[in-house]
């Protein structure tokens, strides 16, 4: 099982905590308030670590060098960003996500290629769609048989200026739109997939590991 770290715990901090302990991983929760922590449930096994979120030695400390995923979720925008920066820039971390109050930011926050969901639609569900690869496949939509399901799709930076007919044909998806500045844009016959964009596709559900795995490397160079 992997390792998580959750900056912020408060009420999303503290079930995302309990969620993924459930579910069999490992958790490290920091908090610059240590009464923070009485929100998690006496049984908590995971590491709860006093401090502010973007210091170093502080993520240090939650084991943030061996973390799958990094999780900001504090009530300050600023903080949440900084400190997923540090996760991602310093530490390396492939998967983080921050809370965000102002929606206004996003356009920023998406050029820096930080996913973040706005306080206003903000659920503990959303966070983990972002941050466990499995969850995306879960879907959005399904239709009546259950056999399709549109859903987020991580891309490999490679695909990074490849159009979108591109990763149709090499996944065997059909790319519905892609999420650009916070934004939806459908999917045209010239549009390409650029950093920091979200993309979600129409997939046959018993084929999502199979797409993950094709999408998660780099397209075959043509020779």
């Amino acid at each position: 099982m992997a390792h998580f770290v959750i900056m912020g715990c408060g009420r999303v901090g503290a079930t995302l905590a309990h969620t993924l302990e459930d579910a069999g991983h490992s958790v490290a929760i920091i908090d610059q308030d240590e009464r923070a922590f009485r929100r998690l449930r006496s049984g908590f096994t995971g590491r709860k670590v006093t401090g502010v979120g973007f210091d170093r030695d502080t993520l240090k400390q939650a084991g943030v060098e061996e973390a799958y995923a990094f999780a900001a979720v504090s009530s300050g925008d600023n903080s949440n960003i900084l400190a997923t920066r540090v996760a991602r820039e310093t530490f390396h971390v492939s998967h983080v996500v921050a809370r965000i109050y102002d929606p206004g930011r996003a356009e920023i926050y998406q050029r820096l290629g930080i996913p973040t969901v706005a306080a206003v639609r903000w659920s503990a569900d959303q966070v983990l769609r972002r941050i466990l690869p499995e969850q995306h496949m879960a879907g959005d939509f399904r239709e009546p048989s259950g056999r399709l399901v549109l859903a987020e799709v991580d891309l490999n930076a490679g695909w990074i200026g490849h159009s979108l007919a591109e990763i149709d044909k090499a996944a065997g998806i059909r790319v519905a739109y892609v999420t650009r500045f916070g934004e939806g844009l459908l999917a045209g016959p010239g549009t390409a997939y650029q950093e920091g964009d979200t993309v979600h596709a129409m997939l046959a559900l018993e084929r999502s590991s199979e797409v993950a795995r094709i999408l998660a490397k780099a397209p075959v160079k043509e020779s």
